[in-house]
Order: structure tokens, then sequence, then C-alpha cells
């Protein structure tokens, strides 16, 4: 039988890549088949119900979360700054955040809709928390 069983590098390097594809696309189909699968991690909606009905409910209410957020990280962001910048040149933190006007802030922004600053004068800390 010297037809049937070749002993060149050709077919055996064609055979080892088709063994190597069949088990490659087995392991992508097996892998992605299971039910039980976990969540991803980078899910940041963790109340939206899945329902297409609710769909729209669901998004305004991430746009609300998101905005909420943002509105308090933006607020900070710029106090942080004076703070630290005040801290460098005076060696201490600010007693209260209206020690940071006019040198290192024209004003204090305003706190989002419904919220206050809370500056802690200790660790020069600021967040934005509800009234």
């Amino acid at each position: 039988m010297p037809g049937i069983l070749q002993d060149d590098n050709q077919t055996g390097h064609w055979i080892m890549k088709s063994t190597a594809s069949i088990v490659l696309l087995a392991g992508l189909l097996l892998s992605g088949c299971g039910k039980d699968a976990p969540p991803s991690s980078g899910s940041t909606n963790t109340s939206s119900s899945g329902n297409p009905l609710t769909a729209p409910v669901d998004y305004l209410g991430a746009v609300s979360k998101a905005k909420k957020t943002t509105d308090k990280t933006v607020a900070t962001v710029g106090i942080d700054q004076a703070i630290k910048m005040y801290s460098a040149e005076m060696g201490s933190m600010p007693k209260d955040l209206n020690a940071l006007v006019p040198s290192y802030l024209p004003s204090i922004p305003p706190a989002p809709t419904g919220m206050k600053y809370d500056y802690d004068p200790k660790t020069g800390i600021v967040k934005v928390v509800p009234k």
C-alpha cells in the first residue's frame, strides 16, 4: 500500500493544520453554547429588566443616573484642583471652601440640584451629598 501512508512533510503538515482547526472550531462552538454563563463584568445597568416594553424606561433611568454621577464629578473637579493648589502654596488645607475665593476660584460653583458640598478640612476631601 504505497499510496495510502505517505511519510512526507506536506501531508503531515496538512493533517496537523486540519486537526488544529477542527479542535479550535469545536472549542469556540462549545464555549458559546452554555446558557449558565455568568453575566459579563462590563455590564453597568443592573436594573434593566431585559423586557423590550420597558426598554425606554430602563434607558431613561440609566441616562438620569449617569447625568447625576457626571454632575457630581464635574462639580468637584475644579474645587479639588483649587484645594491642591491652596495646600501646595499655603502648606495646609483651607479651613473652608470660601478660603479658595478669589485667589484659587472666582467663586464656589453651585452644587448640583438637590445637593450640597461636604468638605473635610482635615483631609481636604470635598464630596457632593444630598441636602
